[in-house]
């Protein structure tokens, strides 16, 4: 259960010091790990852009002298950040655990499986499907007077947008779910909403996306049905709770 009694403002921070450094630190374990293959972490990273721009006959290019070298650093660390989203999301946990009734509590696990998988399964879509698609609508626009030269640099930041912007729209069923658990909306809300949602899917889309139609397509289209999927787990979470608990058989 959890106590009435307010902890102190210091003993907030000393816990959210604690648990930001072992996210960091295992981030920084993760980061150092990457950089040593730092060429094919940012190959595997990058093919999504990579392999349209070699189909076309380019390369990319690196315009600073620093430039490949930094992209090689940050690729590192995007990387480590990726490996580590299930130790971000326990640690985030923990330090609102003391909040939280025991039953509560022990959603920890089912909480951190199910947020890492989406975070993951966005990543996994973008990565196969939705990235080939807009590099190839990217290269589909040049014409005779303009040749696409991409650098390493811009490439980089263009795709760790995209990374991060498909992880956490992934994660649109667990909102759901905990807003209707929460008791803050409820399903039948969450349905008459439909049209409303759908709207929002495309605002979001085009927020958390580049500024490209494309993306914003391949991104709002899987938000909407993975707001189905989140007012599903609701309703099935109500049903179950709703089912009278069967007393035991006498001995």
């Amino acid at each position: 259960m959890t106590t009435d009694e307010p902890r102190p403002l210091t003993e907030h921070l000393a816990e959210l010091r604690k648990r930001l450094v072992r996210t960091l630190g295992a981030w920084l374990v993760a980061f150092l790990a990457a950089y040593l293959f730092k060429e094919d972490v940012f190959e595997i990273l990058m093919w999504p852009a990579i392999e349209p721009v070699l189909g076309a006959g380019r390369k990319l290019s690196a315009i600073a002298p620093a430039e490949l070298f930094m992209s090689y650093v940050k690729a590192s660390f995007l990387a480590g950040f990726l490996v580590t989203v299930p130790i971000t999301l326990y640690q985030a946990w923990k330090f609102i655990a003391p909040g939280l009734y025991e039953s509560e509590k022990r959603m920890v696990v089912p909480f951190v499986v199910s947020a890492s998988a989406l975070f993951l399964a966005g990543n996994l879509f973008g990565y196969f499907v939705a990235f080939p698609v807009v590099f190839d609508y990217f290269l589909s626009l040049e014409s005779g007077y303009v040749e696409t030269q991409w650098t390493t640099e811009t490439v980089f930041a263009f795709m760790s947008r995209l990374y991060l912007a498909f992880g956490v729209a992934f994660e649109l069923p667990i909102v759901v779910f905990f807003l209707s658990a929460a008791g803050i909306v409820s399903v039948d809300q969450l349905s008459r909403w439909r049209p409303y949602a759908v709207v929002t899917m495309f605002v979001i889309g085009a927020i958390l996306t580049p500024p490209d139609v494309v993306s914003q397509i391949m991104l709002s289209i899987p938000l909407i049905l993975l707001y189905e999927v989140g007012l599903l787990a609701a309703r099935l979470s109500m049903k179950r709770s709703a089912q009278p608990e069967t007393a035991p058989a006498d001995a």
